[in-house]
């Protein structure tokens, strides 16, 4: 495993921020990791990096125990701040060979050359830091993150404040990267995971709500069975839908159109089609429905 936690426990004071929280991630893997403000997020993504301890618990970052030997671990990470932190009055390769020196890296010149390529900093590689627009501070901050090329790449908020243009490109540089790196990308931005992240980890008041593919939790509402779409040619009424055992409820949207809510935990979308086939009905739509992320993060978070 790329990242292992294992039931981590912090505190301020008496304040618990993480408890017994645990999750592994894979190289190649692009996890998106949500929560409401003072949920845990900064706090767990601090401990992966070695900036805090935990009171309890274990993290291992590609097989390295977090905090053993501080050196060996954080060269695995690439870590990008919600505040990039960057020296405005150096020019962009000043400050990628002085990251370059700081790592130790053979070559660093040619590190650089290939950072500043990789991250589409060369139409403005002339200028220093501070007269860039944000979204090229950022590939700054990207650039940066990878010069060592880490195993492991922890972005917080990565994309606040950018413009759309901005925005899809630092997206599309993200899944580039993605491809050989396991990647942890905090942000309130729900768009972000929609675009980018193939799991979705959702933290609460120090613990973990939801784990699992972006596509799987998108699926989930706390109390509620499958939901599908159900429409005919053939004028129906919601009692007809009613009838069947697996039917737990009939909402009707529209003229012979249904949101079907199933009673039962399998997909009811075959049961749904061979009703159909069985009266005769001919199908315009059979389709599930799937809540926003945003409708998943409010009801698990509230």
């Amino acid at each position: 495993m790329s990242i292992l936690v294992e039931n981590i426990v912090k505190s301020y004071g008496a304040q618990l921020a993480l408890d017994g929280v645990s999750f592994s991630l894979v190289k190649g893997e692009i996890t998106g990791f949500l929560g409401p403000n003072g949920a845990g997020k900064s706090t767990l993504m601090k401990i992966l990096t070695g900036y805090l301890t935990p009171d309890s618990g274990k993290a291992y970052v590609d097989n390295l125990l977090v905090g053993s030997d501080k050196i060996d671990f954080r060269k695995k990470i690439g870590y990008l701040p919600e505040q990039n932190p960057l020296y405005y009055e150096m020019y962009i390769r000043e400050y990628l060979q002085m990251v370059a020196g700081i790592y130790r890296l053979e070559k660093p010149a040619e590190k650089v050359e290939e950072m500043i390529e990789m991250t589409g900093l060369a139409p403005e590689s002339g200028k220093k830091i501070g007269a860039l627009s944000k979204g090229y501070k950022q590939r700054v901050g990207l650039a940066q993150a990878l010069i060592h090329d880490p195993a492991v790449l922890i972005l917080d908020e990565p994309t606040t404040g950018l413009d759309p243009n901005q925005l899809e490109e630092i997206r599309s540089l993200v899944k580039k990267i993605s491809v050989d790196k396991t990647v942890l990308l905090s942000t309130h931005i729900m768009q972000e995971v929609e675009a980018l992240c193939d799991r979705v980890i959702i933290i609460n008041k120090g613990k973990i709500v939801a784990d699992g593919l972006a596509a799987d939790v998108k699926k989930w509402s706390k109390g509620q069975g499958q939901k599908v779409l159900f429409s005919t040619v053939e004028k129906i009424s919601p009692e007809f839908l009613l009838s069947f055992s697996f039917v737990e409820s009939v909402n009707q949207v529209a003229d012979n159109v249904f949101v079907v809510t199933s009673a039962v935990e399998t997909d009811i979308r075959s049961e749904l089609f061979k009703s159909a086939v069985k009266s005769n009905l001919t199908l315009i739509t059979l389709a599930e429905q799937t809540g926003s992320f945003e409708d998943i993060f409010r009801e698990l978070t509230k």
